[in-house]
């Protein structure tokens, strides 16, 4: 079932119909959605302060500590919050809404949805919309890996005896994560929103802790630190940019998550809880790596009074498992959505809540992630070692976003084109300096995300093209409907009792289970139905706009059934809305 616009029908039977959509989207009171977010959308991006800052001066793949670098770094961070996440993903891409939906492959059907199935333009959008979905593919075994163990770390520093436990705590942390899901997250997600929200609280308590001991950190919200920084040591600043991408990791949840609560909830809840949380966080570790240097190994764990060691040790556990949650169930849908605009195999889904459809659960997709996210886990064997992994699934994904985005504000936006230049420019130019500083880690890890990527681009694109070729093999060896029905009334056979359904890829031919049936049987049913299940660019689409029926004569009925690329086709429900 391949994506289609209204547009471009290439249907004689059953004319273009315009299909507005619709909000399937629950009102709720501001507060509790809110609530939901912080839980669902922030959880990955609000781990990122445990890994961090440790990375840009782990001795392996970061930089040496100065005064100077520090101030820096600090400065790229805020200013990478800034600008990437506030500015363009919350201001910008989250205005770019398919319906109310998000994602790459939502931002991709808006792309296409000017463009000529048949140019080459239409295949180079849907190949990068494919290889942004498998980055998020790939960072979705990163994710659970990375954060497990940057929490479950926190042992070795409070118990240095138990630093080989890390491993195999973190291993059966993941399995048990892995094999709940089977019941679905709705018993456990009113926890999320409350269990996050409490985690950005102690990521401020600890922040504001520490900047007591050296207040002039603050000053790091200067820009010029940054800038003079990349001036003065470029190297250094290149090198250092593979590591600042961290603390937007999980941006692109933002985006993904706002049809599940609405633009508003997102963004207030990222401007006025998150952000500030974060901001202070980071300008805490920084001050602590003022006052004391040496806290460089693990700044975020060491910032932490010894007291309260062991409860937020038990905290971190939790927001993490809590961030790879919701990046599992992001890659539910994104599979489901690739699903059903034909680019994988159909797999068996099942609903885990009878309220809320996009609550999801593949198997075959939570098994392969399982097996992928234990084999990454054990042979990275450390969060640091998989940050840089982590960098450059994060950097390529934002890289793909500003890509299409460019499209869709120049052919869709009415406004200034000075500013759409401007505005694209700036997040070119800095995805890009993300994209290649990441790159520069390709031999410590990076080769990793990059792998796993081209991989499942590789088995999609085959799926895709090879469904294509024998579609069109069907098509061309196919007999026209109208006129086989035309000439098969002439002479009918005999008709018997009941209703045949046909279900068929192409309604202007006669599909082969009907050519089957007269050829085996001899017979015709009284009342026959030719179903085509179209899957077109909106996410959901209304009843009283789905179906589009003509009728050939002799009760044999051609029906075209319209469906959101994030709702699942009903047969049954389609036969109910045949018979009103």
């Amino acid at each position: 079932m391949s994506i289609s616009n209204p547009e471009f029908s290439n249907s004689s039977l059953l004319k273009p119909v315009e299909i507005h959509g619709t909000d399937e989207h629950p009102k709720k009171s501001l507060p509790l959605i809110m609530l939901a977010a912080i839980g669902v959308v922030f959880g990955d991006i609000g781990t990122s302060p445990l890994y961090a800052l440790k990375e840009c001066f782990d001795p392996a793949h970061g930089i040496a500590y100065s005064r100077e670098a520090l101030f820096g770094v600090i400065s790229m961070m805020i200013w990478a919050l800034l600008i990437v996440v506030t500015l363009k993903y919350v201001f910008v891409v989250m205005r770019a809404d398919n319906k109310g939906e998000g994602g790459v492959l939502s931002l991709m059907a808006l792309a296409l949805r000017s463009i000529k199935s048949d140019s080459r333009q239409y295949f180079l959008i849907m190949v990068m919309g494919m290889l942004g979905a498998c980055m998020l593919l790939g960072e979705s075994v990163i994710t659970p890996a990375i954060s497990v163990l940057s929490a479950v770390e926190g042992i070795a520093i409070a118990t240095p005896t138990l630093a080989d436990a890390v491993l195999p705590i973190s291993v059966i942390i993941l399995v048990a994560l892995f094999v709940i899901q089977r019941f679905g997250t709705a018993a456990v997600g009113n926890l999320f929103g409350p269990i996050t929200l409490m985690w950005f609280i102690v990521l401020a308590i600890l922040g504001l802790m520490n900047i007591g001991q050296a207040p002039e950190i603050v000053s790091a919200f200067n820009p010029m630190y940054a800038l003079q920084f990349v001036v003065d040591h470029p190297l250094t600043a290149y090198i250092v940019m593979g590591a600042v991408v961290l603390v937007v990791t999980g941006v692109e949840a933002l985006y993904l998550d706002m049809g599940h609560f609405g633009k508003s909830p997102v963004r207030y809840a990222w401007l006025f809880l998150v952000l500030p949380c974060l901001l202070i966080n980071y300008l805490g570790q920084g001050a602590l790596l003022l006052a004391n240097p040496a806290a460089v190994t693990n700044p975020f764990y060491l910032m932490v009074p010894e007291w309260a060691l062991w409860p937020v040790i038990g905290l971190a556990t939790a927001a993490t498992v809590i961030a790879s949650q919701a990046v599992i169930s992001g890659a539910f849908s994104l599979v489901n959505q690739a699903i059903l605009l034909g680019f994988v195999p159909r797999m068996n889904i099942l609903h885990t809540s009878v309220s809320e459809r996009g609550q999801i659960y593949i198997p075959a997709v939570n098994w392969a992630l399982l097996i992928m996210v234990i084999v990454t886990t054990v042979e990275f064997g450390e969060s640091v070692n998989l940050a840089a992994a982590y960098g450059i699934s994060v950097s390529s994904t934002m890289l793909i976003t500003t890509i299409l985005l460019s499209i869709v504000m120049r052919r869709e936006w009415h406004i200034n084109p000075i500013i759409i230049f401007v505005m694209i420019i700036l997040f070119l130019v800095i995805d890009f300096a993300f994209w290649t500083a990441t790159l520069i880690k390709i031999k410590a890890g990076g080769w990793y995300p990059i792998a796993l990527a081209f991989l499942l681009f590789t088995c999609i694109i085959t799926w895709y093209r090879g469904r294509q070729l024998l579609r069109n093999k069907l098509i061309k060896e196919s007999i026209p409907l109208e006129m086989f029905i035309k000439n098969l009334l002439a002479h009918p056979p005999h008709r018997v009792e009941g209703t045949a359904i046909f279900l068929t890829p192409h309604i202007d031919f006669v599909p082969a289970a009907m050519l089957h049936n007269l050829k085996h049987n001899h017979v015709m049913h009284q009342r026959i139905f030719f179903l085509k299940l179209s899957t077109w660019d909106v996410p959901f689409v209304r009843d009283d706009e789905r179906l589009s029926i003509k009728d050939l004569g002799g009760n044999v009925f051609v029906v075209r059934s319209v469906h959101g690329f994030k709702e699942m086709p009903d047969v049954n429900k389609v036969l109910d809305l045949i018979t009103k």
